[in-house]
């Protein structure tokens, strides 16, 4: 059976003849959208407490509080929530002061349900484009870049994206840091039936404890100290579109039973509300920390990893997809050059062979960084030298894949990739940790990566940073 579309937006009618408000809900319901009818404005705002909606579209004239009333308070309670007046009698004047009061639209009865799913879908896109303007004034825009590709490695992963982004499942992306997981989410995005909704990423290693409920849940004005006014957490944000929950791996455990409940329920208590705000958000996920054995030894939730690895996308290193490195080479130099205002260079043959020699322990965003850096300190036409870190212990990473002249041909061990990649990693860790004298922060620069990365080739390699530091370091605090 095909996958049910999702709906195109959440309507809240409020008529108090039960006859039109039924025809309203049957009709809007026809064309797509989820319906929640209420006889009054009380009804309408008790409604609204329980279940967020996208537009309200009223009647104007009601016994007690009116459509005009409605609006005023909207303003004050839900500014974000365009509202479409309907009325029978309308007046020039009637229209302008429910504009002035902060109407999106006036609409004359009978309304056409041409024109009702035309205001209806005008509101609707206001609504998304101001919950993107919310999202991107905190700083956080994302860029347009695409992941790229053509190696087999990177072909399986993106047709494994382009079968997924269809579905409404939940995704967790694994790798290590630099491989591209967010763009991969933006592209899931970007390819799914959501894609005019809201794209929503939030790091959750980097929101304090304290901090937690608020920024993912949002509160009301006053429900603790410093409450100044009503926030839209992350989830409200992404209703209808997704969000993007990058570092899931390091999310603390008091915080990971909350999540839960929205993935099973879709919905989640707001600070200061009285009841459960539901929302529609596809979750995608990811981390580059071994989630797998964070669930063994009881640091992530087994319940919540179980939700969460509805389909698990692995994305590759850049050490095993070396065919792209090329292409991303050469896509990031004429990026860089353009913004550099320079005519981008040719890539000599000789740095090539230094790039596809390399292991890249920060991958793609290293390989970028490296590019940059080469352009900023070589101005001419052809970008002939890279000052790549000596991760091989040695200045050429090109001459670490070469046997010194004169020596024996190497076992089949040694011309392992794989292996010859591996064994390299674990003698230059080894080294910068000697030299660093197991100040962790120290040999991860030495080595041209972050502490992160670091700890994650620490255990690849079971390495013990304090007992390999020892055998020099005397007793200088490590940290």
């Amino acid at each position: 059976m095909p996958d049910r579309k999702p709906p195109r937006g959440r309507v809240l009618v409020v008529e108090d003849e039960a006859y039109v408000r039924a025809s309203l809900g049957e009709v809007l319901g026809e064309r797509g959208f989820d319906v929640d009818l209420a006889t009054s404005v009380n009804d309408a705002f008790a409604s609204l407490g329980r279940t967020p909606v996208d537009v309200v579209l009223t009647d104007l004239k009601m016994p007690g509080a009116d459509g005009l009333d409605l609006v005023k308070r909207m303003q004050g309670l839900y500014p974000l929530v365009p509202v479409i007046v309907l009325t029978g009698q309308g007046t020039i004047a009637s229209a302008v002061e429910c504009v002035r009061a902060g109407a999106g639209d006036y609409i004359l009865k009978p309304a056409d349900p041409d024109a009702l799913e035309v205001a209806l879908d005008r509101a609707l896109a206001t609504r998304a484009l101001q919950r993107e303007v919310d999202y991107l004034r905190r700083g956080e825009a994302p860029g347009d870049d695409a992941p790229i590709g053509r190696s087999p490695a990177w072909n399986q992963v993106m047709e494994l994206v382009r079968t997924v982004a269809g579905s409404e499942a939940t995704v967790l992306l694994l790798g290590e840091s630099g491989t591209g997981k967010e763009l991969v989410a933006r592209l899931i995005h970007r390819l799914s039936r959501r894609v005019k909704g809201p794209c929503v990423r939030v790091n959750c290693a980097a929101i304090p404890l304290e901090m937690w409920e608020s920024e993912f849940f949002g509160h009301r004005k006053g429900s603790f100290t410093g409450a100044a006014a009503d926030r839209e957490g992350r989830f409200l944000l992404a209703h209808r579109g997704t969000i993007f929950m990058d570092e899931i791996g390091d999310m603390p455990l008091q915080a990971q039973a909350k999540i839960l409940r929205v993935l099973q329920d879709g919905e989640f208590d707001r600070l200061g509300d009285e009841r459960p705000t539901r929302v529609d958000v596809r979750v995608i996920a990811a981390t580059n920390s071994d989630i797998d054995a964070a669930v063994a030894d009881r640091r992530f939730r087994q319940d919540l990893f179980y939700r969460l690895n509805v389909v698990r996308i692995a994305l590759p290193p850049l050490r095993e997809r070396k065919e792209d490195i090329p292409l991303l080479a050469g896509i990031f130099a004429r990026e860089i050059a353009a913004r550099l205002g320079r005519p981008a260079p040719r890539i000599a043959q000789e740095v090539l062979d230094d790039l596809m020699a390399y292991a890249w322990p920060g991958n793609v965003r290293e390989l970028r960084n490296v590019i940059e850096r080469g352009l900023i300190l070589s101005p001419g036409p052809e970008l002939a030298s890279l000052d790549l870190p000596p991760v091989y212990g040695q200045a050429s990473p090109a001459a670490a894949g070469r046997p010194a002249e004169g020596s024996a041909p190497p076992g089949d061990d040694q011309l392992n990739i794989r292996a010859v990649v591996a064994r390299h990693e674990r003698e230059a860790i080894v080294e910068a940790l000697r030299r660093s004298r197991g100040v962790r922060k120290e040999a991860a620069r030495l080595l041209g990566i972050d502490q992160r990365n670091l700890a994650y080739y620490l255990r690849k390699h079971g390495i013990d940073p304090d007992a390999t530091a020892g055998q020099d370091a005397g007793t200088e605090t490590r940290r």
